[in-house]
């Protein structure tokens, strides 16, 4: 049987636990992705990230992309989770977790569901740096919103 786990949440993102909901015997590799909040963008000192969703499209739409994985790859189990709220330097907003039975399907899949997740996922990024606040992104991939600077 194959399953899919999809989470959000404000609490920290344990890889240890959501990797576990993917192991089965007949998985030959389990690969596991984290996307973590990393100190600069374009220049700037970043201080922390905020996400917000929409959360009855956003769970809908992180279903969508396990059950695409599955069709487009012979894979078994998938978990996704990603932070909402404050995310601070270091910790971990993204994490997608796959099990199949051999390592090339797994990393394949794993590496579609996180550009598909910033495609079709309304979940946004604002991110605080050194002298101001920007949203990033945008599902369909047109790059950044207006910053603090722009807005007033």
């Amino acid at each position: 049987m194959t399953e899919s786990h999809i989470l959000i949440t404000d609490q920290p993102l344990d890889p240890d636990t959501i990797t576990q909901r993917v192991k089965a015997p007949e998985h030959g590799a389990i690969v596991t992705f984290l996307g973590t909040t990393r100190d600069h963008n374009d220049g700037r000192r970043i201080v922390h990230l905020e996400y917000e969703a929409y959360r009855p499209m956003a769970d809908k739409k992180l279903a969508e992309v396990a059950s695409e994985m599955k069709t487009k790859w012979p894979i078994g189990e998938v978990a996704i989770a990603h932070r909402i709220g404050r995310v601070d330097i270091g910790e971990t907003s993204l994490l997608v977790a796959v099990g199949a039975g051999h390592r090339r399907e797994a990393f394949e899949a794993a590496l579609y569901a996180v550009d598909r997740i910033k495609q079709v996922v309304p979940i946004w990024k604002k991110e605080f740096f050194e002298g101001g606040a920007v949203w990033i992104g945008s599902q369909d991939g047109t790059g950044s919103f207006m910053d603090s600077a722009q807005m007033r």
